[in-house]
């Protein structure tokens, strides 16, 4: 529970930012994009738990069944469109978390939120919350937007190794070349989520620190 709390402070800080989003960022000028007005709102849940003495993410695969989502088949957080019911940023990354993959929302403990991020592809402006909760919950996939759910160890992301670049090629056959990318149980986890990650492992570096530190 020390690098919980230890997260949930470093997260009350100054945050890293843009220049750690821009260390997985898939273009080459590595320059944050600004969002235009007209973008829409999202809100994602980066939410930690244990399981097997371990501290956990869970990621979904979303379905590749609307041919309107421009992240059909990518692994990302659970997360959505800010929906007009919703009473907040934080409120609508709840909900849409409990949504996709079956979680007792009001059994997380929002521990704090990384820094924005406007997605020029699909035209979302990306705001990221971290959670926790103290249990291992038996998530239920949204069939209609979750292909699947993943249930990744975090010290997994904090590997350098398993971090690598590789060319890849969009829907409309254009060729990103050299994109970073997350190699994780043979997942390739890359673009906006992997900006997230990379901000979130950098608070989470910071934290695991001072654990150590005191466990010392």
């Amino acid at each position: 529970m020390n690098f919980i709390q230890n997260l949930k402070n470093r997260l009350t800080q100054t945050l890293p930012g843009s220049s750690a989003q821009a260390e997985m960022s898939p273009t080459a000028q590595r320059v944050k994009a600004i969002a235009p007005e007209e973008a829409r709102i999202a809100c994602v849940l980066a939410l930690f738990f244990p399981k097997q003495g371990k501290q956990h993410l869970v990621l979904i695969e979303r379905a590749n069944s609307n041919p309107n989502d421009r992240h059909r088949g990518q692994i990302g957080f659970p997360g959505g469109k800010l929906e007009d019911s919703d009473d907040s940023l934080l409120s609508g990354a709840l909900r849409e978390a409990e949504e996709e993959v079956g979680i007792i929302s009001s059994d997380v403990e929002v521990i704090g939120a990384l820094s924005e991020l406007y997605i020029p592809v699909s035209n979302f402006k990306v705001y990221p919350f971290v959670g926790y909760l103290s249990y291992a919950p038996k998530f239920v996939a949204q069939e209609s937007e979750v292909q699947n759910i993943l249930e990744i160890p975090f010290e997994l992301f904090l590997k350098e190794s398993n971090r690598k670049k590789k060319d890849m090629t969009m829907s409309n056959n254009f060729t990103m070349q050299n994109v970073p990318y997350f190699d994780i149980q043979g997942q390739i986890v890359w673009g906006a989520t992997s900006m997230m990650l990379s901000e979130l492992i950098a608070c989470a570096k910071d934290a695991l620190a001072i654990s150590n530190s005191m466990n010392a």
